[in-house]
């Protein structure tokens, strides 16, 4: 199984349509078996989707995500654990043992304890 994490310093990026990187882990038997980071080569939010299925990905763990990248993902059959946050290694591990804490109906405007920030950085939006 291929799973996919957005990837910046070792953690999960809380902006799937941003993500410059993913981490990729293979993993079988329920451990992970490689990883690797890759770069998205500057395709964003639409495009992120067939980028992530021509890698053979099948599951994505992210942060925030909107609405259009949401359909493109359930378009390309990838399963989707948004919300998460903190280590992405930690993440896949959780996800493995059927313990990652996730957020399902996680859209892309974020409100963190004294930052707030919303889907409008780098001119982008979201549509929800």
């Amino acid at each position: 199984m291929k799973i996919a994490v957005t990837y910046e310093n070792g953690g999960v990026f809380q902006h799937f349509g941003h993500s410059e990187q993913f981490k990729i882990y293979q993993a079988e038997e329920g451990t992970v078996v490689s990883s690797e980071v890759v770069e998205t080569d500057g395709n964003g939010h639409g495009a992120l989707a067939g980028f992530l299925k021509g890698m053979g990905v099948e599951t994505l763990i992210c942060g925030g995500i909107g609405g259009g990248a949401r359909n493109a993902l359930s378009e390309a059959g990838i399963e989707l654990y948004p919300g998460v946050s903190g280590d992405a290694d930690q993440a896949v591990e959780a996800l493995l043992k059927g313990t990652l804490s996730y957020n399902p109906d996680t859209m892309c405007s974020h409100h963190h304890e004294g930052e707030d920030h919303d889907c409008n950085h780098g001119g982008g939006s979201c549509h929800h």
